[in-house]
């Protein structure tokens, strides 16, 4: 499929800038519209929205696409990810949207969507999408439009739906939790959740204005947690993204811990309480590290390409149900059709809490491998494949690193960056490696003229 629009987590960009316009995003709503009403007579369309300044623009572009194609519309205002993706299946409606942009900063915005069923939708419905957006326009008669209407207790049901996760005979009682909400869709939904499970909770990043998400808090911006930690005496911290559907946690002592720890102690905790686990599924960026650990304990891992939804392809395939990655997307189908940060975090707090221990405690068994990620700016409309000169640089590389590292190179799906990242078992090493590519990179692109028609090379 050649994606015109969408990236590999719905369609994503500048507001004011194709395709984050009003007219577009109108269009796109009669497109998704007319794609329902081939197989719905009166589809139902939920939409939710994080906490961006843009996001009022968005919504009334999105109801009134919607509207003109015969499509009713449910309005949740701001609300997690992962909460449009509950409550789409709970309501039974035929389409969960999405506005945001997730981690990315204020200036920008998206709109993602959630089938029926609650889960990402297939690249062949977005290709129908697509052929619909390339069509004319076919307004409803008014006897047809659609109507709206606003569902006012959404995050009341999405809280309860959080805390019906987390085990009925534990509590959070006696924890001091600070938790970073990123002036995000969680700011309201995520200390409610904690304090209903009993928690002492310190709230930051919960103060959102429609220009303040991402900035400096959240999961991007962990440091923040970590100094507010420190500072309350904290047991724990959370930090989520805008949008609520990725996690990272911290300890007492101030120690972060990403997506790849958080996930294999999930497995962990499952097993320790003699569940099966089959396999896990990460991403080509998952630290090798855990890899080895799950392999220890002869759980299969296998690699996905980087984004959720490429893990929840193979999750699906294999009929499994725990995957996720670094950056904190987690995923246990046999709790959730989407990756949720405020139930990831249970699923972690419920671990030691039942088995009254610390995190470095439960993760003894994994000591990560250095990874060094650097991002380099793309240039508009050039393939990074065709840069000889970082062509050469990952060979010699990967020959320095030999089986102690390895090298990924590739293109961000939501921002015009490349992402260059190298793992070592020696950290300068690994840091010094990851210079070197981004300064080929750059190099590379200052004398792109003269590598147009150099053939393309592949990438590990």
């Amino acid at each position: 499929m050649t994606r015109q629009h969408f990236g590999t987590d719905g369609i994503r960009g500048t507001v004011g800038q194709p395709p984050i316009t009003p007219d577009f995003v109108l269009r796109l709503a009669h497109a998704v519209g007319r794609v329902l009403r081939q197989t719905q007579e009166r589809p139902v369309v939920l939409i939710g929205k994080d906490t961006r300044i843009s996001g009022y623009m968005l919504e009334s572009a999105l109801e009134s696409g919607f509207n003109s194609a015969g499509v009713d519309v449910v309005l949740l205002g701001p609300l997690p990810t992962p909460g449009v993706a509950y409550l789409t299946c709970a309501q039974r409606a035929s389409l969960g949207v999405v506005i945001s942009a997730s981690h990315n900063p204020y200036p920008d915005n998206g709109i993602k969507f959630f089938s029926a069923q609650g889960s990402k939708l297939s690249d062949a419905w977005e290709q129908a999408v697509e052929t619909a957006l390339g069509e004319p326009p076919a307004w409803t008669n008014s006897a047809n439009l659609g109507k709206a209407r606003r569902l006012n207790d959404a995050a009341e049901r999405y809280i309860e739906f959080c805390k019906n996760t987390f085990a009925q005979d534990l509590s959070l009682k006696g924890l001091k939790i600070v938790l970073d909400a990123a002036h995000g869709a969680a700011y309201q939904v995520g200390p409610k959740v904690l304090r209903e499970l009993e928690a002492e909770v310190i709230a930051i990043g919960c103060s959102p204005d429609g220009l303040n998400i991402n900035h400096e808090v959240g999961a991007t911006h962990p440091d923040t947690l970590v100094r507010a930690v420190h500072a309350h005496h904290a047991d724990y911290g959370i930090a989520l993204d805008g949008d609520a559907d990725r996690v990272l946690i911290v300890d007492a002592t101030g120690r972060l811990y990403n997506g790849d720890e958080l996930l294999y102690l999930m497995v962990a905790d499952r097993m320790g309480r003699d569940e099966h686990v089959p396999g896990v599924v990460g991403t080509l960026m998952t630290n090798r590290a855990v890899e080895l650990a799950l392999q220890a304990r002869g759980v299969e891992f296998v690699r996905a390409k980087v984004g959720d939804r490429y893990i929840l392809e193979e999750l699906t395939r294999r009929d499994w149900a725990l995957g996720g990655e670094g950056s904190g997307h987690l995923l246990a189908l046999d709790r959730h059709t989407t990756g949720d940060g405020i139930g990831s975090a249970l699923q972690v707090l419920q671990a030691c809490v039942r088995s009254r221990s610390t995190l470095a405690q439960l993760l003894a068994a994994v000591t990560l491998y250095p990874q060094v990620l650097l991002n380099v700016r793309l240039p508009p409309d050039q393939d990074w494949t065709t840069n000889r000169l970082l062509a050469d640089t990952i060979q010699a590389v990967e020959q320095q690193l030999g089986a102690s590292g390895r090298v990924l190179i590739r293109a961000s799906g939501t921002e015009p960056l490349l992402r260059v990242m190298v793992e070592a078992r020696d950290a300068q090493l690994a840091d010094s490696c990851a210079q070197r590519l981004a300064n080929a990179a750059r190099a590379g692109w200052q004398g792109h003229t003269s590598l147009k028609n150099a053939p393309p090379m592949g990438a590990n």
